[in-house]
């Protein structure tokens, strides 16, 4: 996989997906996914994004720990590779050197639309940026593993710029040449570089060297059937990781985005996906990129986790100075409710705190007439009432029955004084958990609120 560093920081989900094809693979084969990066802009060239993309890749499980990576290689390094091949296309006849600008076509073509014209083609030039000589009939067959035969007529492919004028190489001769020198045999990536691999074909050729294996895979759409862009949608691979979603339920997610293991079977691991994948069998038509399934998928992920790693996965959101041993008891109740483990720390943030911070629509909404008769019949009742889930749900069951009311009702009141919120962890064993004195508290300061 070759990735230039983003200026935005960002590693795109889409990126991503792509990542993962070729990783299993590369896995499947034997092989090495190969990561290069493309560092010859210097505007795009920073350490810091660079190691974003490290980063990324190693939080959904590619990295150089694992026998199938190779890498990281920077494009920079093969510069000398670069100059040379220019050097020999211009050698064997396959290209030549032009002088032209955008101004000198318009002049001779009448139109600013119209490609490269072919005017420095014979002209015998010693100078001046480099152009492949395209043939000028026939067509480029691209054998693509997801698309099949795609043909390209060689006379819409203008000649095209594979060296500028100080001798660098452009993006279209760099990337062959250096996926020659890492002996790359397979190339998956997004369908929008399709319609540079005509281009790439007939350098591979040209250099006397057969080209690797074509696949491009569907662009990623939004819920509008829209290209996913990062000026409009979450696309940010790293926002996700932030977000609290598990890399292992990004990664079964990422991998149905195109494909499927052709069973009714979505929630799977990586091992299982692996020996299945094939890339005849992705769909060639757009992936819908739908957060909500994501999210679904994730906290189906979340309740398979062993107690103890939920709770080790939770520690990033949680403040230093909770107690562990308090959310331990709390942690397997927050498990079966949260989807994200971002979410974990509003579902247990009141146990840690002297009083809840109350969420005011949850306030309005229970805090009705007769919410005061609620909260001081309860008040009472905890006062000598045994300790225990059981025991603390029948005794709101009596308080509310003594007031007409059924328990999800008489509870509403009580859930907010307690954790100032209307929906989070069961109560009475939120109770429990809290204290009978710090539970009483609360109690009391809510009534002293409905009263002031």
């Amino acid at each position: 996989m070759r990735f230039a560093p983003s200026p935005t920081g960002m590693f795109h989900v889409g990126g991503a997906r792509s990542a993962l094809f070729n990783w299993a693979l590369a896995e499947q084969s034997g092989g090495r996914f190969v990561l290069r990066v493309e560092d010859t802009d210097a505007a795009r060239n920073r350490p810091e994004w660079t190691e974003g993309i490290i980063s990324a890749l190693a939080w959904i499980g590619i990295n150089g720990e694992s026998p199938y990576f190779e890498g990281p290689y920077f494009q920079s390094a093969y510069e000398e590779q670069h100059r040379a091949a220019s050097a020999k296309l211009v050698a064997d006849g396959k290209a030549y050197h032009c002088t032209c600008t955008r101004d000198d076509v318009k002049a001779r073509t009448g139109s600013e639309h119209q490609g490269y014209d072919g005017f420095c083609r014979d002209r015998g030039l010693r100078e001046g940026a480099v152009r492949f000589r395209t043939p000028d009939t026939g067509v480029t067959v691209v054998d693509d593993l997801v698309r099949g035969r795609v043909e390209f007529p060689n006379a819409a492919i203008e000649d095209f710029v594979v060296a500028r004028g100080d001798g660098s190489p452009l993006f279209v001769l760099a990337n062959v040449i250096d996926d020659i020198e890492m002996r790359i045999t397979q190339v998956v990536r997004a369908e929008e570089h399709l319609s540079n691999t005509p281009k790439q074909q007939l350098l591979w050729q040209a250099l006397g060297v057969t080209p690797p294996v074509w696949a491009h895979v569907p662009v990623i759409v939004n819920e509008k059937r829209q290209k996913l862009s990062k000026r409009r949608d979450k696309v940010a691979l790293e926002s996700y990781r932030d977000e609290g979603y598990l890399p292992e339920a990004m990664v079964n997610y990422l991998m149905l985005l195109g494909w499927g293991p052709g069973d009714d079977r979505e929630i799977m691991p990586w091992s299982e996906m692996v020996p299945l994948f094939r890339l005849a069998d992705v769909n060639p038509s757009p992936a819908f990129f739908d957060e909500k399934k994501l999210r679904a998928f994730n906290g189906e992920y979340i309740r398979a986790l062993p107690a103890e790693v939920f709770a080790r996965r939770c520690e990033p959101w949680l403040d230093p100075s909770w107690s562990r041993e308090t959310f331990a008891k709390v942690a397997p109740l927050a498990q079966t409710r949260i989807a994200l483990l971002s979410e974990i720390t509003a579902n247990v943030d009141f146990l840690f705190l002297d009083q809840p911070v109350f969420d005011q629509p949850s306030w309005d909404k229970a805090m009705k007439p007769g919410a005061a008769d609620i909260l001081s019949g309860y008040l009472d009742r905890l006062e000598n009432v045994s300790f225990d889930p059981e025991s603390l749900k029948a005794a709101l069951e009596e308080v509310g029955l003594a007031h007409g009311l059924k328990l999800g009702k008489a509870q509403a009141p009580v859930r907010v004084a307690i954790t100032g919120r209307t929906v989070g962890l069961p109560l009475f064993e939120s109770i429990e958990v809290l204290g009978r004195a710090a539970a009483m508290d609360r109690l009391r300061a809510a009534l002293a609120k409905l009263q002031a």
